[in-house]
């Protein structure tokens, strides 16, 4: 039997003091069916494994991680974890299928693409989606000054969002006629910035490139010439002009406007609004030789993502990921846009309450209609080079995507009173159609070929 700190309310009135300022209670042999009663209503399970690492890059949207650690919740579990920064997304995909990593924060498309066929082949699964939203396309400030006549203005002659890929047409025309390839960044070929990137460009009749079995560099045909920049190098590649704008989430679009380097010109909101952004992962292996274990993760993650969506925290939450051993980024930056403002030219801060969703709006269920977006637009583009059956993506999708994982660990929460049962979605894994894309596409997941075929520019299936 596993040894775990408990509260005991038989103890005296001394010890309750100082369990309030942080005491710690003596030891007891716990039953998983027991409940650790006064400062913590949590049902500990047998936890197989309780010594963790995890891995995350330097993102606002790792965000969980950091408060399931901060505010208490992996402990809350039985679980002790350390959190460690990865260097770009391929190290952090590589540790994982390693076993060095016992689980990371990660692009949606990695786990997708490890067991679609894309990139390096693995068992991976998510039981927890990390958040919604939380992208940007950033530009440089003299594609901007281009891009600017052509972007409708309001009454007070400011910029009417969403704007469209349509006013930076004739900027990538100048460029080429001035010798110039028109370059932009985005952090890995399956990151949700890839896709949204180049969503956004072909909207606006502006090929991104496509990939084949051959050539997986993604520029054929393009237009646009995507390449790969890891996240927090973003900013000096885009002032270095190796670049001239870039797809990234929080907080290197605030960044540049922080430096004075280049404009945001839409986010993903306006992309596709509630999109899907990262998801917590770890491998089919650790999961069915640890399944206690990972319901309790996500128990703990559940309750993060909570704790960020209620805004008397966002500011604590700010101070927290402003630390080195998480974003590293100063407060005024990751405040831009954590704390329901976002900040496109210097000084025209606009109200984005959504731009970082944790909880609302089921952000962390794991949606097989999520996942088959990703699965449809690596079709789109060519990383899958070859037509698949519309069963193919349901198939594919339920053997990475585990909501089943998350209904047990939100089931415990409900029990223990940390959310309301009114939180469980009642769903078959699949949200509603919806059009809420910035060209009014309607997206069906049960009717992936048709969704693929509704596109002018990208591969068409029968």
């Amino acid at each position: 039997m596993k040894s775990l700190f408990t509260k005991s309310a038989l103890i005296l009135p001394l010890a309750v003091l100082l369990f309030a300022c942080g005491g710690k209670g003596s030891k007891k042999e716990t039953t998983t069916e027991e409940v650790v009663t006064e400062t913590s209503k949590t049902k500990t399970l047998e936890i197989e494994k309780p010594q963790l690492t995890f891995g995350f890059i330097k993102l606002t949207d790792m965000a969980p991680l950091a408060i399931a650690k901060e505010k208490g919740f992996f402990e809350d579990e039985g679980l002790f974890v350390s959190v460690e920064a990865q260097s770009n997304w391929k190290n952090v995909l590589d540790r994982v299928i390693d076993g060095q990593l016992d689980g990371s924060h990660m692009l949606a498309g990695q786990p997708i693409a490890a067991g679609a066929g894309f990139g390096r082949q693995a068992e991976l699964v998510t039981p927890f989606s990390m958040d919604l939203n939380g992208n940007g396309i950033t530009v440089s400030n003299d594609v901007w000054s281009k891009m600017k006549p052509n972007v409708p203005k309001d009454a007070n002659g400011k910029p009417i969002h969403p704007i469209k890929a349509e006013a930076l047409k004739p900027v990538i025309t100048e460029y080429k006629n001035s010798g110039k390839a028109f370059k932009m960044g985005m952090v890995f070929p399956v990151s949700t910035h890839n896709y949204e990137i180049r969503y956004w460009l072909a909207a606006a009749g502006i090929h991104p490139g496509m990939y084949t079995a051959d050539n997986v560099q993604g520029q054929i045909d393009a237009e646009v010439l995507l390449s790969v920049t890891p996240p927090p190098q973003m900013p000096a590649t885009l002032e270095a002009g190796t670049i001239f704008g870039y797809c990234v989430g929080e907080p290197w679009n605030q960044q540049a406007v922080f430096k004075g380097i280049g404009v945001p010109v839409t986010t993903n909101y306006d992309i596709w609004k509630n999109n899907p952004e990262k998801v917590f992962v770890m491998t089919k292996k650790f999961v069915d030789e640890n399944p206690n274990t990972a319901v309790a993760v996500t128990k703990a993650l559940i309750r993060a993502g909570k704790w960020l969506d209620e805004p008397a925290n966002r500011p604590e939450a700010v101070k927290i990921l402003s630390m080195p051993q998480y974003v590293g980024a100063d407060e005024v930056v990751l405040a831009n846009s954590m704390t329901g403002t976002f900040e496109f030219e210097k000084g025209d801060k606009r109200e984005m309450p959504d731009f970082n969703v944790f909880y609302k709006y089921n952000a962390t269920y794991p949606f097989y209609s999520d996942g088959i977006w990703f699965l449809t637009q690596m079709r789109r583009w060519g990383q899958i080079p070859e037509t698949k059956p519309a069963a193919w993506y349901s198939e594919t999708i339920k053997d990475i995507y585990r909501p089943d994982i998350w209904k047990k660990a939100a089931d415990l929460l409900v029990e223990e009173g940390y959310i309301p049962s009114a939180d469980i979605p009642k769903t078959d894994g699949y949200k509603p159609v919806t059009t809420d894309f910035i060209d009014g596409t309607s997206y069906d997941a049960k009717d992936p070929i048709g969704y693929i075929n509704s596109f002018s520019i990208g591969n068409k299936d029968k």
